[in-house]
């Protein structure tokens, strides 16, 4: 059930539906679903039949069946194992695929790749992204080439050619022209690298009093602000600078990591004992979806307000409740990562990627690329076992397939 404190709040803050386009954006923001509302799809035009038919010697003709859509073509021909896979971005060297990752890439075709460690030039990587886009097509659907392109200390790409792109302690004073202008700009040499998703902007609110004991956003200073008013904006001018250049963002990482203490990366038992449901601090994460945003990145934090019993990327209240309904987002949901995190060593790999399709999400960041063939069998596995699951395996091979046409990621005919 939604929460009627969070559909007034939310409701409040999204006032715009968010663009559903068939080709990737060129220019300019869109904005995103009225809370509760799915994003817009397109409806058959609707005809309107005589109010008394007139007799007739010839035979009226047999309408055409309408094409199935290229989605539709592309999940038929996909096997389960195939669906299953594109639900998978799996880690690789930012330099390029080691031997092993490159022999696992070409095996178990996941649906992306993350770039991990530091890249080089933005001509070696080019280069070494083409290579990528040969080994993980899988009949005409191409990979999902993501990076943690921030700024500040969380920069994979900054060798020749990339710009050294400032913290966004930094980029928050910045009017939102200037932000989006450059971060178009950025976005660009991305998109000639090769690498079509930015795993950003950050959307967190770290509050002042709590900078420096903020392990995972404060004390690296990946905050645009303070509040959710500062934070806001530089989150939409970011993700409109990213759509102009052509590459996806994925704001994150919800339901915020600004009033934790431990970095889920290194600590384990990580809870927020503050947010609740309808959060002001939320508003940010509404702001990005307004702005376009074609994904939202969900924490490992456990938020004892909201979920007690569930981190919040296998909580179904996150997830469907918060993410799906009071945002009203009908978008890809992405994991933060669950293949080397720390703080779900104790979850078994599978049902890492399980667990968290099941709540409602879409793809899984799975950091360690030797795990990811156990993430893939684990959800034909259950796909096989369980009828409800296998639906929920298409509906988010379907969302990952509609955004990767969008950006021309698919190939029909």
């Amino acid at each position: 059930m939604r929460h009627p404190a969070a559909l007034v709040l939310l409701t409040a803050l999204l006032l715009a539906g968010c663009s559903d386009t068939d080709s990737p954006p060129t220019a300019g923001p869109s904005t995103a679903p009225s809370s509760s509302v799915p994003l817009p799809t397109t409806q058959p035009p609707t005809t309107e039949s005589p109010t008394t038919p007139t007799p007739s010697a010839t035979p009226t003709p047999t309408p055409t069946a309408t094409p199935a859509s290229c989605v539709d073509q592309k999940l038929k021909a996909l096997t389960l194992s195939e669906k299953a896979a594109q639900l998978i971005l799996t880690g690789i060297s930012a330099n390029g695929m080691t031997s092993s990752q490159r022999s696992i890439v070409q095996q178990e075709k996941p649906g992306g790749v993350l770039l991990l460690g530091t890249g080089g030039s933005l001509s070696h990587t080019r280069t070494a992204m083409a290579a990528v886009r040969t080994a993980d097509t899988v009949k005409g659907v191409r990979p999902l080439i993501a990076a943690d392109q921030e700024g500040g200390q969380i920069q994979r790409l900054k060798g020749s050619g990339f710009d050294r792109i400032p913290a966004a302690t930094v980029q928050g004073t910045w009017s939102s022209s200037k932000l989006t202008s450059n971060a178009d700009h950025w976005g660009d040499q991305l998109k000639q690298a090769g690498v079509n998703l930015n795993l950003a902007p950050v959307a967190d609110v770290v509050p002042s009093s709590l900078k420096s004991q903020n392990a995972p956003i404060g004390s690296l200073d990946r905050e645009y602000g303070n509040t959710p008013a500062e934070v806001g904006p530089p989150v939409q001018a970011f993700v409109r600078g990213m759509r102009s250049a052509g590459v996806m963002t994925s704001v994150k990482h919800f339901p915020g990591l600004g009033r934790v203490r431990g970095n889920t990366d290194f600590s384990s038992g990580v809870v927020d004992n503050v947010t609740v449901r309808g959060d002001a601090y939320l508003k940010p994460f509404a702001d990005g979806v307004r702005a376009g945003s074609e994904m939202v990145m969900i924490a490992t934090v456990t938020y004892a307000k909201i979920d007690p019993k569930n981190r919040a990327v296998f909580s179904r209240t996150v997830i469907q409740g918060m993410v799906r309904g009071d945002l009203g987002f009908d978008g890809v949901v992405i994991t933060d990562d669950v293949g080397a995190a720390a703080e779900v060593k104790s979850v078994p790999v599978g049902q890492r990627a399980t667990r968290f399709v099941a709540a409602g999400g879409d793809i899984v960041i799975n950091a360690t690329a030797s795990q990811t063939a156990t993430m893939v069998n684990a959800l034909v596995s259950k796909a096989e076992q369980d009828k409800t699951f296998a639906a929920q395996v298409s509906s988010s091979v379907r969302r990952v397939l509609t955004l990767k046409q969008k950006y021309g990621l698919v190939s029909c005919g």
